[in-house]
């Protein structure tokens, strides 16, 4: 689990860039960071210091064989194929075997070895024989080319960027922005817009212009003598016949290999019980487990997390979560990367903080509701599903009254049945609806409904259609993008077993009536006894919700006041500074509702001007 940037310049890059390239990296790899450059003719170079044309960087977080030996970037013996790699491949030591019989040495016991020696052998064919998380790499000078491989699921992020001739690459938009040229570093219109519009940017767009989010299941080429770019999607979920329950057995157990000490993200609900309860079952005994605490809330998971470590015999550490956060705030917002307004983000990061402390690896649940329609929002968007014969299509307002800025009401229900059916089902987790947004940017007009990545036209039912735009956008982009930003900042390996490719064929596989059983996913109840008599499926679903109402009338008051010049000035005029204020207004007023929107704009404006400062710099 690392960090990793580079670029491939007709014309030499300064040292200081490559050097801030790689310091906006190091969190994400605290215990190593190197730099492999190379002249216009990749003859490498005799120091760090030397301009590079070409380099590859990495900071190291050591999970798999800890010795520098397995530090990146790596090459192949003869220095052909050299490797830069963020990520965890599971469950290739019999690959491995296949080729030691082919005559292949290997230097190390790590992970990033395998993947060079199998593209080595195999070259694309490898990907096939990857089972895990990955952002992958790899400058192929023997057929003058790199290639970036994003994993299928969008576990690790890989953003990349052209301009001209030249191509960088980076985990994150902040290690590719020093490499940009000045006159390159602008926002993009568009991409605000879709924050506003889904609290995240989709991929394949990032906050910049010049800067691009390659898509999960993808992978992209870039020639070396053409300076040409291809993409190409080379997974999807097929059905298969692999039992479940086995199949889960070994995606959570090939999991907890790790040089370093191994841990579980358990929250009260039914998807980290699962995986705790399977650990259980499978010998692993004594497990750390770390649970986020909001005393004196409703929502607090802590208690009943407790209960369930100590039926399955884990220790449990609860990480309170405070009513304060001003003074991590600005943190927080730049280990987020770009604007990100999952509130969810801010108890992650503090969970994070406090596990690093203890163990450098952690298992989570992400991924089950995705897998087996367990929100809510599901459920209520198939009760429209009557809708799809009779929206008018994905047209946004014309001129919405002043009355729409609280997003309730008869304009919103306008808004939905402006939206075609599944581009509606937006609406039903959005950020700002699209009336909202006409309103913050009456001199911009948004230019789309929605960003998303659609589902291919096909036969697929309403439910699958709902769950593959979740797989292509809501999962990649905002569940799994909190996760991997919120634990690398504190240089903690997350990993999870639920999404699992080979367990997303053989969930694929599974009857509707049996996947999608009531209440949701029922199915694990088969695989988690010890637990029956805690009555898991009978409560309700709590989620992770922390203390905006103190955090934004308390704790961020001072930040949340003129709010709004600040972000015309730093949207260049694209956000009224006026239209802002008023929204501000009605949440102060009693609109309670609008706490989220209030904080998704602040965000918004913190996360902006801090780029801009990075921007700035030469």
């Amino acid at each position: 689990m690392c960090g990793i940037a580079g670029f491939f310049s007709r014309q030499a890059v300064a040292p200081s860039a490559a050097a801030r390239m790689l310091d906006a990296l190091r969190q994400r790899g605290p215990d190593a960071q190197h730099i492999t450059g190379w002249n216009e003719n990749f003859a490498l170079n005799a120091t760090e210091d030397t301009p590079h044309h070409n380099a590859m960087l990495h900071a190291r977080l050591s999970i798999i064989d800890p010795r520098p030996i397995s530090d990146q970037p790596m090459a192949n013996d003869d220095g052909s194929i050299w490797i830069c790699y963020n990520g965890e491949v599971y469950d290739w030591a019999g690959h491995a075997e296949e080729l030691r019989a082919k005559g292949v040495e290997f230097r190390t016991r790590s992970d990033t070895e395998f993947v060079l020696r199998a593209y080595e052998a195999w070259g694309m064919d490898m990907l096939p024989r990857l089972r895990g998380m990955f952002a992958i790499v790899i400058l192929d000078l023997r057929a003058n080319k790199v290639v970036l491989v994003r994993d299928r699921m969008g576990l690790k992020p890989l953003l990349y960027s052209q301009i001209g001739d030249d191509f960088a690459y980076g985990s994150t938009v902040r290690s590719i922005l020093p490499w940009l040229p000045a006159d390159q570093r602008q926002f993009d219109a568009d991409a605000i817009d879709a924050y506003l519009a889904h609290r995240y940017i989709p991929a394949p767009m990032t906050v910049m212009k010049s800067i691009r989010r390659l898509e999960n299941a993808h992978y992209l080429t870039f020639d070396l003598a053409t300076r040409k770019l291809a993409k190409t999607c080379y997974w999807q979920p097929q059905a298969s016949t692999d039992d479940w329950r086995t199949t889960l057995d070994a995606a959570v157990n090939m999991r907890t290999v790790a040089d370093r000490p191994l841990g579980l993200f358990l929250s009260s609900g039914i998807d980290s019980s699962l995986v705790a309860s399977r650990l259980a079952a499978t010998g692993h005994s004594g497990l750390q487990t770390f649970t986020a605490g909001f005393s004196g809330s409703v929502m607090d998971e802590s208690p009943l997390a407790a209960e369930i470590a100590r039926t399955l015999h884990f220790p449990n550490r609860v990480v309170p979560i405070g009513n304060r956060i001003a003074d991590e705030i600005d943190r927080i917002v730049a280990d987020l990367d770009e604007p990100f307004a999952d509130p969810s983000c801010v108890p992650t990061w503090y969970l994070a903080r406090e596990t690093t402390k203890h163990v450098k690896v952690v298992l989570g649940g992400d991924g089950g509701d995705e897998l087996f329609a367990g929100y809510k929002r599901i459920g209520k968007h198939l009760g429209k599903a009557w809708a799809r014969n009779f929206s008018v299509g994905n047209k946004l307002p014309g001129n919405p009254g002043n009355s729409a800025l609280t997003g309730r009401g008869f304009r919103k229900w306008m808004d939905e049945f402006n939206l075609e059916w599944s581009a509606a089902y937006s609406l039903r987790f959005s950020g700002m609806t699209p009336s909202q947004r006409v309103l913050l940017q009456p001199d911009r007009r948004p230019q789309r409904s929605i960003y998303w990545r659609m589902p291919q036209p096909g036969t697929k039912s309403p439910m699958q259609q709902l769950l593959e735009i979740d797989r292509l956008n809501y999962l990649p982009e905002y569940i799994l993008r909190k996760g991997d930003l919120s634990t690398m900042a504190h240089g903690l390996e997350l990993r999870a077993p639920l999404l699992d490719h080979h367990w997303v064929n053989a969930v694929t596989a599974l009857p509707d009536a049996k996947r999608f059983a009531q209440p949701a996913k029922l199915l694990f109840d088969e695989a988690m006894p010890e637990l029956r008599d805690l009555k898991l499926f009978e409560r309700k679903k709590k989620g992770f919700n922390p203390p905006l109402t103190d955090w934004l009338q308390v704790d961020l008051r001072d930040r949340v006041d003129d709010l709004g010049r600040r972000l015309s000035e730093v949207t260049q005029g694209q956000i009224d500074a006026e239209t802002a204020d008023r929204l501000v207004r009605l949440y102060r007023r009693g609109e309670h509702h609008l706490a989220e929107q209030v904080l998704q704009l602040l965000l918004l404006e913190m996360s902006l001007n801090q780029l801009a400062s990075i921007a700035q710099r030469p």
